[in-house]
C-alpha cells in the first residue's frame, strides 16, 4: 500500500457514541515519511480534541498539534494595512495599499489611487521618480507588489478570509516525524448528540402459558455531526454515565497583570516666603483651657448607600445482533457490520434482537381507576443492562398479530431484573373500589389518673374486578404508609410502594387489602388541670359546673363502659378495667348523692338567710317568733351542711380507691 499524500485527511475508521453525550472518533491511515496527519473538525470540538487527542504511531514520534487561530481573520490581518472589507473590490484593495510599491503595465511606483473603469478596466495611479503616472490595467493583466513579504502576508490574509467564510470547521494537523511509511491512528473524544435507543416489542397475548417470550428489537438513532463522512466505520453504542467536562483550551486566555507606573525623579516641594509675623501670645492657663473638639466620625460609604410503523406479524431480523460488552456501570453494543453515514445525516440502525421471558398482565396503579392498564412483565435474561428507551408494542397472535398495541417506556433494565411495561388501558375489564377504617382496643393498662389503651387501627381498601371472562394475572400497586403493616401478601416493594398479585379466573372477584397499625391512646379519669381531687373542698368549687372534670363525672364513665364492651374477653387488663368501671360507677353514685345533698344545703342556706332578715325586721312578739324560726333554719342548714360534708367525704373515699387501682 502506498503512502498517502501529505495533507490528505485521515479517514474515520471507528466511532463510539455514548449515552453521556460524547463521541469517540478513531481515524487511521498510512502516512509517508515526514507527512502530517490531518483532518477537519467542527470548531466546537477543538477544545475537546486538544484535551483528549491520543496518537498511535509505531515508527514515529509526535511533534505536536497545529491548527489555525480561533479568530482566523483577526490574526491574519494583524499588522496589515488591510481590513476584511478591503477585499470587496480590486480598487478597494489597492487603495488600502496606498504608498506601497507595485508594478503594472511595465511601470513601477508607489500606489497613489485606484478606481474601477469602464469595460472592466482598472485605472491605477502610480507615483514614480519622474512624477505621477496613470495606467489602465486591462482584465488579465497583473498588478504585482514588489515587497515579497507584504505580498505573501496579503495572500495569507486572503486565504484566512476564505477560511473564515467556513468558520464552523478547523483544519487540525498532527505533526509526526518518521523515516518510513507506516499505519498511523489517532483518537479523540468530543461532545455529540445522544444516540437514542428505540425499541420494538412483540408481546404474547393475555393468559399465555408459562414460558412465553417477547421479542425485543433495539434500534439506535445516530447523528453524524463530526464534519467527516463515515464510510464503513465500526460503530459502537455505549450506555453508561461517564463524567465529562469542557475546558476552553482553544480560546486565548490573557492573564490580567498589575500595571507598574513609570517612576521619575521626585518633585521638590518649596513653600513660598510670606514675610515676618508678630510673635504668638503665651498659652492660656491649663485650668482655663477649653477641651479640644473631637472630629465627628466620617460616614462610611456603606452607610451612605444603605447597602407510524407497518403492520407486520413477524418483523425481519437484523443482519446480525450487536455484541454487548459489559464493564463496571457501562455496556458497549458493538455493531457487527460497518456503517456508512454521510456528514450531517441521521441514521436509524438496528443493534439488538432478543427473546426475553415475558407475561401479559393487567396492572393497577390507581385503585380509583375504572379500568386497569395492559402491561407486559419483562425479565432481562441477558448478562448486560438494557438502556432507557421508548418501545413500540406489537401483538403476536390472533387478532393482535402484527397490530400496534401502544407505546411503553423502558427504564434501564439490569441483568436479571424485572420490569412492568404498560402500553394501553383495557376497557373490557371494569373495576370499582371502596375504603374504610376501624379501631379495635387490644390492651388496657391502668395508672394514676388515666387509662392507657392500646388500639389496633385497621384501614381497608377493597377492589371489585370483573374481567368479563378473561383469565390472567392482576398486578396491584398499593401505597406504603409509615408505621402500617400490610395483612395481604406482598410480591415486591419498590418506588411503586407495595405490589400484590392475584389470579383472575374470568369471574368477578373482590380483593381486600388491609393495613394494621398499633397506637396508644390515653383516657384521663379526671381533668388533669384540676388540683388533686382528694384535696378539693366542695365549698371552693362550683361542683355543678365542674362535674365533667371530676372522677365519676359525666362522660368518663360512659367512655370506659363503651371501651369495656369492645374489649375481647381475654384482652390483657380487661378485668382491671371492669373493676375500675365498677369503682367509677360507685363514684358516680356518690357524686350524684353529694350533688343532691349540696342542693339541699343550698336550699337550707337560702331559708336561713330569709329567716335572718325576718328576725331583723320584726319587733315585739313577732320578733320572738322570727328568732325561733331563725334557730330552726340554722339547725336545718347545719344538718344539711353536715350531710353534704359526709357525702363529699364518701365520694373522696371512692376516688382514693380509684387512684389506688392505678398504682
Amino acid at each position: 500500500m502506498g503512502a498517502e499524500a501529505p495533507g490528505e485527511d485521515l479517514p474515520v475508521r471507528r466511532v463510539t457514541l455514548s449515552s453521556s453525550g460524547l463521541i469517540q472518533v478513531e481515524r487511521a491511515g498510512v502516512l509517508g515519511p515526514g507527512a502530517a496527519a490531518r483532518f477537519r473538525a467542527p470548531v466546537e470540538d477543538v477544545d475537546d480534541i486538544l484535551k483528549s487527542l491520543v496518537v498511535a504511531d509505531p515508527a514515529g514520534t509526535v511533534e505536536g498539534v497545529r491548527l489555525p487561530a480561533q479568530d482566523l481573520a483577526a490574526e491574519a490581518f494583524r499588522g496589515l494595512p488591510l481590513r476584511p472589507e478591503d477585499f470587496a473590490s480590486r480598487a478597494a484593495l489597492l487603495n488600502a495599499l496606498r504608498g506601497h510599491e507595485a508594478e503594472a503595465g511595465g511601470a513601477r511606483g508607489r500606489i497613489a489611487e485606484a478606481a474601477e473603469g469602464e469595460g472592466g478596466a482598472l485605472r491605477l495611479a502610480l507615483i514614480t521618480p519622474g512624477g505621477l503616472r496613470s495606467l489602465v490595467v486591462r482584465e488579465g493583466e497583473e498588478v504585482r507588489l514588489t515587497d515579497a513579504a507584504l505580498a505573501a502576508r496579503v495572500a495569507r490574509a486572503a486565504e484566512a478570509l476564505a477560511a473564515a467564510r467556513t468558520a464552523d470547521t478547523r483544519a487540525v494537523e498532527v505533526a509526526l516525524r518518521a523515516e518510513r511509511p507506516r499505519e498511523v491512528a489517532l483518537a479523540y473524544v468530543a461532545g455529540a448528540p445522544l444516540w437514542k435507543p428505540s425499541w420494538r416489542l412483540a408481546v404474547p397475548p393475555i393468559g399465555a402459558p408459562a414460558g412465553a417470550e417477547a421479542r425485543l428489537m433495539g434500534w439506535a438513532v445516530v447523528e453524524n455531526r463530526t464534519g467527516s463522512d463515515w464510510d464503513r466505520v465500526r460503530l459502537t453504542l455505549v450506555s453508561g454515565e461517564a463524567a465529562a467536562y469542557r475546558q476552553a483550551l482553544y480560546t486565548p486566555v490573557l492573564v490580567a497583570r498589575p500595571e507598574m507606573p513609570v517612576r521619575g525623579a521626585e518633585s521638590v516641594p518649596v513653600r513660598p516666603d510670606t514675610g515676618v509675623r508678630p510673635a504668638p501670645p503665651p498659652p492660656a492657663p491649663l485650668a482655663m483651657a477649653a477641651p479640644a473638639a473631637r472630629a465627628a466620625p466620617a460616614e462610611s460609604a456603606e452607610a451612605r448607600e444603605g447597602g407510524s410503523v407497518p403492520r407486520l406479524a413477524a418483523p425481519a431480523r437484523p443482519a446480525a445482533p450487536a455484541l454487548a460488552e459489559a464493564s463496571a456501570g457501562r455496556v458497549a453494543f458493538v455493531l457487527p457490520e460497518p456503517v456508512s453515514i454521510r456528514s450531517g445525516e441521521t441514521a436509524n440502525v438496528p443493534f439488538l434482537d432478543l427473546r426475553l421471558p415475558a407475561e401479559r398482565v393487567w396492572w393497577v396503579q390507581d385503585l380509583a381507576a375504572r379500568h386497569p392498564l395492559q402491561a407486559v412483565r419483562l425479565r432481562n435474561a441477558t448478562p448486560h443492562t438494557l438502556p432507557d428507551g421508548l418501545a413500540t408494542v406489537y401483538g403476536t397472535e390472533g387478532a393482535e398479530a402484527g397490530g400496534f398495541l401502544g407505546d411503553a417506556e423502558i427504564r434501564a433494565l439490569p441483568p436479571g431484573e424485572v420490569r412492568l411495561l404498560a402500553f394501553a388501558r383495557d376497557r373490557d375489564v371494569v373495576m370499582t373500589n371502596s375504603a374504610g377504617t376501624a379501631e379495635q382496643p387490644r390492651r388496657v393498662t391502668l395508672r394514676r389518673g388515666a387509662v392507657d389503651v392500646e388500639f389496633l387501627a385497621l384501614r381497608e381498601a377493597a377492589l371489585a374486578v370483573d374481567p368479563k371472562g378473561a383469565r390472567g394475572t392482576l398486578v396491584v400497586d398499593l401505597p406504603r404508609h409509615e408505621g402500617e403493616k400490610p395483612r395481604f401478601p406482598v410480591a415486591a416493594e419498590g418506588d411503586f410502594g407495595l405490589r400484590h398479585e392475584a389470579a383472575l379466573e374470568g369471574a368477578p372477584a373482590t380483593l381486600r387489602f388491609v393495613w394494621e397499625r398499633l397506637f396508644l391512646r390515653q383516657m384521663p379519669l379526671w381533668d388533669p388541670g384540676l388540683d388533686d381531687p382528694i384535696l378539693l373542698r366542695w365549698r371552693d368549687i362550683d361542683v355543678e359546673r365542674e362535674a365533667r372534670r371530676l372522677p365519676g363525672g359525666p362522660g368518663t364513665l360512659e367512655a370506659l363502659q363503651s371501651l369495656l364492651a369492645r374489649l375481647a374477653a381475654d384482652a390483657p387488663g380487661r378485668d382491671a378495667l371492669a373493676a375500675l368501671v365498677a369503682e367509677l360507677a360507685e363514684a358516680r353514685r356518690l357524686l350524684d348523692l353529694f350533688r343532691e345533698r349540696r342542693r339541699a344545703y343550698l336550699t337550707a342556706e337560702a331559708a336561713l338567710e330569709r329567716a335572718r332578715r325576718a328576725a331583723e325586721d320584726r319587733t315585739g312578739a313577732a320578733r320572738e317568733e322570727a328568732r325561733q324560726a331563725l334557730n330552726r333554719a340554722s339547725l336545718a342548714a347545719e344538718r344539711a351542711g353536715a350531710a353534704a360534708d359526709a357525702a363529699w367525704e364518701a365520694w373522696q373515699g371512692a376516688v382514693q380507691r380509684i387512684i389506688a387501682r392505678g398504682g
